[in-house]
């Protein structure tokens, strides 16, 4: 057995570790600042990348410059020069427009193309595909975490794509969570977002069924969250998410269900499910109840509230 590391050989091995980060830093343009893109770009300027920030909102590109990022005059401003480019985009089309109409035309070939966008598994693939053809490596990344997550760096990365392009990603994904996977190849990484959120979706709602139907047996709340959370009913809904005031670890609900989720970007991911099930005829009941009754929820006041906010629909009929 070998000498205990003493301090001095840690202290050596970490600056060897900062010298290696260092030498790693990379020019990155990062299109799409939203909730989620503006904390992600923030954190990748944090980690030493040198990034090249744009979005259509001013106000958004000048926190990105306030957070150490670059202002880019448009998207394909952004990607010239650029070693990586990361998209974080509302949906397909746009995808599709911002590689089409900037990236393919200016980046250079053999640029890393990393897309965090959530979209639908066909297009991905499609934008993959293209990418290949034109000299590009690219992966799909969509992210679960939310936009605590997204600001603290600790998302967690669902990602498809070739080997060659998943080892080239990881490190910069690394920089913006606490866990990046390898899910297969291309639209794998969509293919694993839209069934991990409508399993999230589906089990949101029967935990605030449960709590719902809880309160009006006479149980005290908390006192079922302790047993519930420690027997066979637990759930990540529950347990780190909890949609009852006051209940288990801080969450939205705490907040007036403001901030962490929004219920029509949960309502987005249980679409693109159902049209994925639909390609594969794959039957989805609880799925395709979910996505309706989010629906309904998003369409009578959940519009600008956190996903958890649904327990208030499913109890009065309405947002509170």
């Amino acid at each position: 057995m070998g000498r205990p590391e003493g301090r001095h050989g840690r202290l050596c091995r970490e600056a060897r570790s900062q010298v290696e980060r260092t030498l790693d830093m990379t020019t990155i343009a990062f299109i799409g600042l939203g909730n989620m893109g503006g904390g992600m770009a923030a954190n990748l300027a944090k980690a030493g990348h040198d990034v090249a920030a744009f979005d259509i909102s001013q106000a958004a590109l000048e926190t990105a410059v306030g957070n150490g990022c670059r202002a880019a005059e448009s998207g394909a401003d952004a990607v010239k020069g650029a070693e990586a480019v990361v998209t974080m985009l509302p949906a397909g089309k746009h995808v599709k427009a911002v590689y089409t109409d900037d990236v393919f035309d200016n980046a250079e070939p053999g640029t890393l193309l990393l897309d965090c966008s959530t979209i639908d598994v066909d297009t991905a693939r499609e934008v993959a595909e293209e990418a290949g053809t034109k000299g590009f490596l690219m992966v799909d990344a969509p992210v679960s975490g939310g936009i605590a997550a997204a600001n603290g760096g600790t998302l967690t990365f669902m990602v498809g794509g070739p080997d060659n392009a998943f080892a080239r990603a990881e490190p910069i994904l690394e920089a913006m969570g606490k866990a990046v996977i390898h899910a297969g190849e291309s639209g794998a990484g969509q293919a694993a977002k839209i069934c991990n959120n409508m399993l999230l979706g589906a089990t949101m709602i029967a935990t605030c069924e449960t709590f719902n139907l809880a309160r009006r047996l006479g149980l005290d709340l908390q006192t079922f969250y302790d047993i519930s959370s420690k027997a066979s009913g637990q759930s990540w809904s529950m347990t780190s998410y909890c949609p009852v005031p006051g209940i288990g670890p801080q969450s939205p609900a705490d907040n007036d269900y403001e901030g962490g989720f929004a219920a029509p970007l949960m309502l987005k991911d249980l679409k693109l499910a159902m049209e994925a099930a639909d390609s594969v005829d794959a039957r989805t009941p609880m799925g395709a109840k979910a996505r309706a009754l989010y629906e309904q929820y998003v369409a009578h006041g959940g519009d600008k509230k956190d996903f958890s906010g649904i327990i208030a629909f499913l109890e009065h009929g309405e947002s509170r």
